[in-house]
C-alpha cells in the first residue's frame, strides 16, 4: 500500500498536471454563489431548513414526490453539487433525488460548532423528518460515508431502506493501538496544516493529484473536474473545514457499522490513496449484518466522478434490486 502521508505530501507540492498561477487563474472565472451572494428571498428563494441549533442547511430536491428518495452525502470539503451526475441518472430512472451541502459546506452556514459526525448526522435527520423521507436510499462518499452510516443506525424504523458507502472512511482512519495499521496522525495533522497555510492553494494541489488518481502516470487530466473540486471546496468555511479532518479521521464507526439492519453495499476504488481499501471497506465489510463489496481495479477515490459510466449501473442495480 503506498504511503498516504508521502502521497499527501506530494500533493502539497505537485505542480506537474498544471501551474499553480495558470490552474488559480482558470478557476477564478467559475462563478461562486456561495461566497458572497446573499440568500435570494421570495419566490427565487433557495430550499433551506433552519435546524434546531439555528443553523440553515441547503438542499436540493428534485423528482416525483412520491418516487423512492435517494438521499446524497458528499465527502470533504465539496457541497452537494458533487453528486450532480448521479442525481440526474436516478432522477431519470424515476427516483427522487435529494442532497444537502454539509453544515460549514457549500451554500449551507459557516458554522464554527457543530462539524462532528454525531451533529452531521442530526442535521440528516433533521432533514429527513422536515421532507418526511421514508424508504430512503443513503448514498454517502469518503466523509459522507461515515455521516451516511452514522446517520442510519440511529435513525426512526422505516426511514432508512439501504446504505451505498462509497470510498467511505469507516470503520476508523487514523492509527491507534486499536487500529495499528491506520494512518498516522501527523498525515491529517498535515492536512490541517496545509489549509490553514493556503487553503485555496491546498485545494487546487489535492484534486490535481491523488483524489482522482491524475498524479497517476497515463491518467486522463479533466481540468473541469479540478476546477470544479476548488469551487465546491472554497464556497465553505474554513473553520468547518479544519474541524471536519477530526471528524472524518478519527471517529469510530464500528458500533454505527455492527447497529445497521439494512443491506449495505461498500463501492471503492483499489487505487484510492486518500482512503485505503485495506483500511475501509476491507474490514467494514466484516461488521455489517448484510454487507455487498465492489471494487474497481485501478480506480481512484473519486471513482464516481471519474467513472460515472462504470460507477452508476452498479449503484442503479443495488438500489432497485
Amino acid at each position: 500500500m503506498h504511503s498516504i502521508n508521502g502521497l499527501i505530501q506530494s500533493a502539497l507540492t505537485r505542480r506537474a498536471v498544471l501551474s499553480s498561477a495558470g490552474a488559480f487563474g482558470a478557476a477564478l472565472i467559475l462563478p461562486l454563489p456561495g461566497l458572497a451572494q446573499p440568500y435570494p428571498t421570495g419566490d427565487f428563494a433557495m430550499a433551506t431548513i433552519t435546524t434546531a441549533d439555528g443553523t440553515r442547511l441547503f438542499y436540493k430536491d428534485w423528482g416525483p414526490k412520491d418516487a423512492q428518495p435517494v438521499m446524497f452525502h458528499h465527502g470533504w470539503p465539496l457541497s452537494s453539487d458533487d453528486w450532480d451526475n448521479q442525481m440526474l441518472f436516478f432522477l431519470a430512472e424515476g427516483y427522487r433525488v435529494i442532497a444537502h451541502d454539509r453544515r460549514g459546506h457549500g451554500r449551507s452556514d459557516q458554522t464554527d460548532t457543530g462539524n462532528e459526525m454525531d451533529t452531521y448526522a442530526a442535521d440528516v435527520a433533521e432533514i429527513v423528518k422536515a421532507l418526511d423521507l421514508r424508504d430512503v436510499v443513503h448514498i454517502g462518499h469518503s466523509t459522507g460515508g461515515g455521516e451516511a452510516a452514522r446517520y442510519a443506525a440511529r435513525a426512526e424504523p422505516g426511514r432508512v431502506a439501504k446504505v451505498i458507502l462509497i470510498g467511505a472512511v469507516p470503520p476508523v482512519m487514523v492509527q491507534s493501538d486499536k487500529n495499528p495499521d491506520g494512518i498516522p496522525m501527523e498525515v491529517f495533522d498535515g492536512i490541517r496544516s496545509a489549509l490553514v497555510a493556503n487553503r485555496a492553494q491546498f485545494f487546487l494541489d489535492l484534486p490535481s493529484g491523488p483524489f482522482y488518481g491524475f498524479n497517476r502516470d497515463g491518467a486522463t487530466v479533466s481540468q473541469g473536474l479540478i476546477n470544479n473540486w476548488w469551487r465546491q471546496g472554497m464556497a465553505g468555511g474554513a473553520k468547518a473545514h479544519y474541524d471536519c479532518v477530526a471528524a472524518f479521521s478519527e471517529t469510530d464507526f464500528t458500533d454505527d457499522l455492527t447497529a445497521l439492519n439494512v443491506p449495505v453495499l461498500f463501492v471503492h476504488g483499489e487505487d484510492d490513496q486518500i482512503v485505503p481499501i485495506e483500511n475501509s471497506a476491507h474490514k467494514a465489510m466484516k461488521l455489517v449484518r448484510d454487507g455487498t463489496l465492489k471494487s474497481y481495479p485501478g480506480l481512484s477515490h473519486g471513482l464516481f466522478a471519474t467513472h460515472p459510466d462504470v460507477v452508476n449501473p452498479d449503484l442503479l442495480s443495488f438500489v432497485a434490486a
